[in-house]
């Protein structure tokens, strides 16, 4: 009976996971608001269209999950074909330009999946170290966190790599226990499978390096082991991933444009200063000051627990300090650490509930996951309200009403909304300068060419438009996402910034969107002399 309720509690904990995942999935379409979905989106469309395995582009690498995108654009094509609603590859590559949402939402809802795969990845974690409530108490609290669920929609690698980090994770723990040479072989290939998706994932190795070296105090034939899981991973990694070493070129100039110094909204405060504010923002912002403290009650409670503590806080450390240290912060980097900190609260929770007596303990510890996760759900329905709620789409709706046929609108994101306009669009790019949007879909557009055309720069806006080409931008209307952006920070952005003042000096911006003070503005300038 208790495996019974246990089995159907996790199903309960799945279907709220998945259906708070699937909330507003659909956010800014037929835009695209993320400024990474489009990456993958069009490198799987090259990859399809082309005929090559290789894709060319090894910034994440995302190996992994262009490969299981191509999945998705050949089912989505063949059924759309087989109901006739479109003839031929071009028909269908013509109807996803005009309409994103054809390959974005099923693209969406695999990232949905991963997400849901990594709460239930959690439950297997908890309950190997603390039986059946932990392991639910880590699901619960995984499948409400707002960082893992709006991550859980966007077309990233991410949660793909976090899934099988924890997959790696769960035979590390196997292996300090005293399993062998086959959960070292499987931590390995987990380990590989997730650095075909993202490069950080590699540190997911400490763990079951770290429970060899725990084993090996009593028994020594166990540093025997410790090369498997390493060469493992390897392997697994070039089997998935072979053009890491064919294309060794583009993979270091791409390794080398992802390490930037500065960007926008997302330039570090130093080590210190980071740690400090993946503390605040993030961790602290998805579990709350009391969920934190739980985490580290349960971290506590591991000094009793040493074959699991070698293999969680030494990778916990690892991933904290090696992301601290880098020249950005981002939010989305804190994820591979989200499955171990549910864990560690859940710990926390059952020690706080096991200071009562023991007819109060069932009791205590479903209301602290209930007032803990209810918590959590409110912020994540709030955050994924706020995006679907995105000024840019106000923006560019108040455009659609307002501004008459005609006219040239310069814009700064992926408004695939405006296509239905009846004038010229024209969108930032780079060495390009602005180019005319329905000439460009037109032409099936290439990442490789748009890569090429951004010569390593960061983001696609006016600011990293060639001075030169300034000139290509010149519009009726402006819907610019990132000047105020800039205009905040014009000491760090001064070039940037000074772009946007040469293209502006006969523009006024009347109109201005944004939700709150802490939300993004979005500006609509209109040159002078129009009405």
């Amino acid at each position: 009976m208790a495996r019974k309720r246990e089995r159907i509690l996790l199903a309960a904990i799945l279907l709220f996971a998945t259906g708070l995942r699937l909330w507003h999935l659909d956010f800014g379409l037929p835009a695209l608001n993320d400024p990474d979905e489009p990456i993958f989106i069009m490198t799987a469309l090259d990859m399809l269209r082309e005929g090559r395995l290789n894709p060319g582009w090894f910034g994440h690498p995302g190996t992994l999950l262009f490969y299981l995108l191509a999945i998705i654009i050949v089912a989505v094509g063949a059924i759309g074909s087989l109901l006739g609603s479109w003839n031929g590859t071009d028909a269908f590559v013509a109807a996803v330009f005009a309409d994103p949402g054809i390959l974005v939402l099923p693209m969406r809802g695999l990232s949905v999946a991963f997400g849901v795969a990594g709460v239930w990845l959690s439950w297997r974690l908890g309950r190997s170290i603390g039986g059946a409530r932990v392991g639910l108490t880590a699901a619960a609290l995984l499948a409400a966190n707002a960082v893992h669920v709006e991550l859980s929609q966007l077309i990233r690698t991410d949660l793909l790599a976090s899934a099988l980090m924890s997959w790696s994770l769960l035979h590390a723990l196997a292996a300090a226990r005293g399993g062998g040479r086959r959960e070292q072989v499987w931590a390995g290939i987990a380990a590989g499978l997730a650095c075909a998706a993202k490069w950080p994932a590699v540190l997911v190795l400490i763990a079951p390096a770290a429970a060899l070296l725990w084993r090996a105090r009593g028994d020594g034939s166990a540093l025997r082991l410790l090369p498997v899981a390493p060469l493992v991973a390897v392997v697994a990694l070039l089997l998935v991933s072979p053009y890491l070493l064919l294309d060794l070129p583009a993979v270091l100039r791409d390794l080398a444009a992802e390490a930037r110094p500065v960007h926008l909204g997302a330039t570090g405060y130093g080590l210190i200063g980071n740690l400090v504010w993946y503390l605040r923002q993030p961790l602290a912002g998805s579990f709350g000051w009391a969920g934190l403290i739980l985490a580290a009650l349960g971290a506590f409670r591991l000094r009793s627990r040493p074959d699991v503590a070698v293999v969680l806080l030494p990778t916990t450390a690892a991933i904290v300090i090696a992301l601290a240290a880098q020249a950005l912060v981002w939010e989305r980097w804190i994820v591979p650490v989200l499955p171990i900190l549910v864990v560690l609260a859940a710990l926390g929770i059952e020690g706080v509930a096991r200071l009562l007596p023991d007819k109060w303990t069932t009791s205590a510890a479903t209301t602290i996951v209930l007032l803990l996760s209810g918590w959590m759900t409110v912020v994540s329905l709030d955050r994924l309200a706020a995006r679907a709620d995105d000024p840019r789409q106000a923006a560019t709706a108040f455009v659609r009403a307002h501004l008459p046929p005609g006219r040239t609108i310069l814009v700064e994101h992926a408004a695939f909304d405006l296509l239905g306009y009846r004038g010229r669009l024209l969108f930032p790019l780079g060495n390009a300068g602005c180019v005319d949007v329905r000439a460009a879909l037109g032409k099936a557009p290439s990442y490789r060419r748009v890569d090429g055309l951004r010569q390593g720069r960061a983001i696609v806006d006016v600011g990293h438009v060639a001075p030169e080409r300034l000139t290509s931008c010149d519009a009726d209307m402006a819907i610019l996402s990132n000047y105020a952006r800039y205009a905040a920070d014009p000491e760090r952005f001064g070039t940037e910034f000074a772009i946007y003042r040469r293209l502006l000096a006969g523009y006024r911006c009347p109109l201005h969107f944004k939700r709150n003070a802490a939300e993004r503005r979005v500006d609509v300038c209109v040159k002078a002399n129009l009405r």
